[in-house]
């Protein structure tokens, strides 16, 4: 009976023990996908975004395919304050533009943010940053740049509150360089964004806007995009696959129209 006992002592032990280590996991897991959904979060990751979009009017039939390569990378500068880099690398291939020289494929232009952000929020629970933010004219074909050198003001805001992340990050962007012939850069770019974490499958849904607007041509151009997100592990590896259905609510004539998807997978570094 004593034996018996001991062995379900044992059992019981090593039950609890499988319990804490997966409730462990599930917890880290939950804090991954929360700070996926927060743009200034101290967390090492690679998103490797995939946009198609479909154009209308003259340039009826076109199609644009973008892979956007966008490192983020903190690092800790004190004990109160990170400093974030949020670079987007575009990769762009363009095919049935009715002007021929359009149909062309290669690096676009790179866009580098940086954010001083405090480490804690605010009394009232907010996280913000900002900071600078660059353009660089690093298009490999002249038809996929401005052939301009930019540079403006970033920030963002955010609050999480449970499974719930709203916030707004934001920057503006003047041309200080580049081709006098070609159009200056003076554009806002506006991205209000509000997701849902589930709290047992780490599954996170959210709807953004990334509008922008051209005050050199007065013209909004607005996708309103509605994705969802799974955080999962393949070997050592954490990763999160977002698909992503994208509506152009306003664009410029002969732009982007309806519909478009995006593809998204994201390499984490927890460290």
């Amino acid at each position: 009976m004593l034996r018996r006992c001991n062995w379900m002592s044992v059992l019981t032990a090593g039950a609890l023990g499988l319990s804490v280590a997966a409730s462990a996991q599930d917890q880290q897991a939950a804090e991954l996908a929360k700070k996926l959904a927060n743009p200034i979060s101290s967390l090492i990751s690679v998103p490797m975004q995939y946009n198609h979009d479909e154009y209308g009017d003259a340039n009826d039939g076109a199609e644009v395919d973008r892979l956007n390569v966008q490192p983020v990378i903190p690092v800790s500068l004190n004990d109160d304050w990170n400093l974030i880099s949020r670079t987007i690398v575009p990769l762009v291939d363009q095919n049935d533009f009715p002007v021929a020289a359009r149909n062309e494929s290669g690096l676009g232009d790179i866009t580098a943010s940086l954010f001083f952000s405090p480490k804690a929020p605010t009394a009232g629970g907010w996280i913000w940053g900002v900071g600078p933010v660059l353009y660089l004219p690093t298009a490999t074909e002249d038809v996929l740049g401005a052939e301009k050198w930019g540079i403006g003001p970033t920030g963002v805001a955010l609050k999480q509150t449970g499974p719930w992340t709203v916030g707004l990050l934001a920057n503006h962007i003047w041309s200080v360089a580049g081709k006098d012939e070609r159009d200056d850069i003076n554009a806002t770019f506006l991205q209000p964004f509000l997701s849902y974490t589930t709290p047992r499958t780490h599954t996170t849904i959210g709807l953004n806007m990334e509008s922008s607007y051209d005050w050199e041509n007065d013209q909004w151009s607005v996708p309103v995009i509605f994705q969802v997100g799974q955080l999962f592990k393949v070997g050592p590896q954490i990763m999160q696959f977002t698909v992503g259905a994208k509506y152009w609510a306003d664009a410029p004539d002969n732009g982007p129209d309806d519909w478009g998807y995006r593809l998204q997978l994201t390499l984490l570094f927890p460290r």
